[in-house]
């Protein structure tokens, strides 16, 4: 999935929207997500001056808006769906996210019972683990 359908699904644009690909998708258990982190991005200039590190709350809603594509594509909607991050437990950061690193996401699935979602996110670098949370959202649909 490449950016113009990530963009049809969720509402987060630039300088928000932190996934660039989804690798790999299968509905209602697993998703695989994509960030590019290059030191274009705007965070970058004051954290940190000098030494360049992606903020883990930044890591964390990258990984929420993942999975956020996973619970879209997995319902069917009858309106617009919007997601809520409502939860993070068990955040760990183990290693800094500096320009150049590609991060792949890797969320599953724990639990659904409408709205709610619940999802173990996983960050790699590498195929080194640098960020685990249990991540809880909530799937609405837009009033108009």
């Amino acid at each position: 999935m490449e950016q113009a359908e990530i963009q049809s699904l969720l509402p987060h644009r630039y300088p928000f929207l932190l996934v660039d690909r989804i690798k790999e998708l299968d509905v209602d258990r697993r998703i695989v997500g994509i960030k590019n982190v290059t030191i274009n991005e705007p965070f970058f200039q004051g954290h940190f001056p000098g030494r360049p590190v992606m903020p883990g709350v930044l890591i964390i809603e990258a990984m929420a808006q993942v999975g956020g594509v996973l619970a879209f594509k997995s319902t069917a909607p009858t309106g617009r769906p919007v997601v809520y991050l409502t939860g993070i437990d068990g955040a760990k950061f183990r290693k800094p996210v500096v320009p150049g690193d590609q991060l792949r996401f890797e969320v599953d699935l724990l639990k659904k019972r409408p709205p709610f979602w619940k999802m173990q996110a996983k960050a790699f670098v590498d195929n080194e683990l640098v960020c685990e949370a249990e991540v809880t959202a909530m799937v609405t649909e837009e009033k108009t």
